[in-house]
């Protein structure tokens, strides 16, 4: 599959982000959830694969960036090969990115580049209890992938302008909550890898599945939210990852 997929993606997410208002609402509390651990350090709030620039409505100021020019984005960026100058950047903030960075090493190498000293990537991933395992290996079209198949750094011949696409959902779930890839992990602080429920997002259906409950039940879901919440290894199905620059 090459690149152009990711494009195809984002059109098709369009159409759907217009035409299902609970989807707009889940993402605007993946983003609360993510503001509320922001670095307070000088320098600049970029998304990386904005998507539909939703952030906007919780962090006004935030840059939005990715792969392709939209009108309702920024600029466009290459998470590889990013413009912005060095320790410019205060937190660098993604959702469902960085299970489709092929050589995540290579991505943190210029992330860390780019972020002043306490600065910080915050990500909202895929999170794999079992509910999430259900979720993602059995009713999602990307793969979970495995620890082993993770290619942590690109070739030295690989150039950031070869992309195609892949996913590996599981990635963030293998790299920062096992002790696998603490090693590789020696310039990051990791502040927080928390395990959240999130059947309100998992059961809206996101992007590719059904809607599975009223809009008018969203309050109820959240509720019971609180309850399985009790149970991370059972009910995960998000992971947030907060890693600071030392």
């Amino acid at each position: 599959m090459g690149i152009n997929l990711h494009k195809d993606l984002i059109d098709k997410n369009h159409e759907l982000w217009q035409r299902k208002p609970l989807l707009r609402k889940v993402y605007t509390d993946l983003y609360q959830e993510m503001n509320g651990n922001r670095s307070q350090v000088t320098g600049k709030n970029v998304e990386l694969g904005s998507g539909m620039g939703s952030i906007r409505e919780v962090i006004p100021e935030c840059i939005r960036t990715d792969l392709f020019p939209y009108p309702w984005l920024d600029q466009i960026e290459n998470a590889y090969q990013l413009s912005f100058e060095d320790a410019s950047v205060s937190n660098l903030l993604m959702v469902d990115v960085f299970h489709h960075l092929r050589y995540p090493g290579t991505a943190l190498e210029e992330f860390h580049r780019i972020l002043a000293p306490q600065g910080r990537v915050i990500m909202m991933e895929p999170g794999l209890g079992l509910l999430g395992r259900i979720i993602y290996e059995w009713m999602h079209i990307e793969p979970v992938g495995k620890t082993k198949n993770i290619t942590w750094v690109a070739p030295k011949d690989w150039s950031p302008n070869e992309l195609d696409y892949y996913a590996a959902q599981g990635n963030a779930t293998w790299i920062f909550t096992g002790n696998e890839f603490l090693g590789r992990l020696g310039q990051w602080k990791i502040v927080k890898t928390k395990r959240i429920t999130a059947l309100a997002y998992a059961a809206s259906g996101g992007y590719s599945g059904p809607q599975l409950y009223p809009a008018g039940a969203y309050l109820f879901i959240k509720s019971f939210e609180k309850i399985l919440q009790l149970f991370p290894m059972l009910f995960t199905t998000r992971l947030l990852v907060v890693l600071e620059k030392k």
